[in-house]
């Protein structure tokens, strides 16, 4: 079996989603791999991976406005060591993935034509997060 491992870094400008679709298709290319498994590893616990709409922006302020609403960052929450969107965006993270396994097939990913995939950054202030890009054949 070969594999291939990356890190990757994403810069976030505080609560949005980030597109790394090309990023991470770029790495499977560099990696030369036809026919495997693509598995992303976000190394955070306040920031989530989602593969979801890439077409309509709407998609993804709706899901923001909806995680907004359920996991309020005005609750009265216990853990608030780096402030009032420190636990929310814990629970906002608990509630999505920091981890996707996406196919290979001739090279490409094996992606829906209307996804993409996203670093969904939950905090208020701008990041540098660390995705493992895994690659196996």
């Amino acid at each position: 079996m070969t594999h291939y491992q990356k890190l990757l870094r994403v810069s976030t400008n505080g609560k949005s989603f980030h597109n790394i679709t090309a990023k991470i298709e770029s790495i499977v290319a560099e990696s030369g791999v036809e026919t495997g498994l693509c598995t992303l590893f976000l190394r955070h616990t306040s920031a989530s991976l989602v593969i979801q709409e890439n077409a309509d922006p709407d998609v993804l302020v709706d899901l923001a406005n909806y995680m907004a609403k359920l996991v309020p960052e005005s609750g009265k929450y216990i853990h608030d060591a780096e402030g009032a969107d420190d636990m929310p965006a814990h629970i906002r993270t608990a509630l999505t993935h920091t981890s996707e396994n996406i196919p290979i097939n001739r090279g490409h990913l094996v992606l829906g034509i209307w996804q993409g995939i996203y670093v969904w950054e939950h905090r208020q202030r701008s990041h540098v997060r660390e995705l493992v890009v895994h690659i196996s054949q």
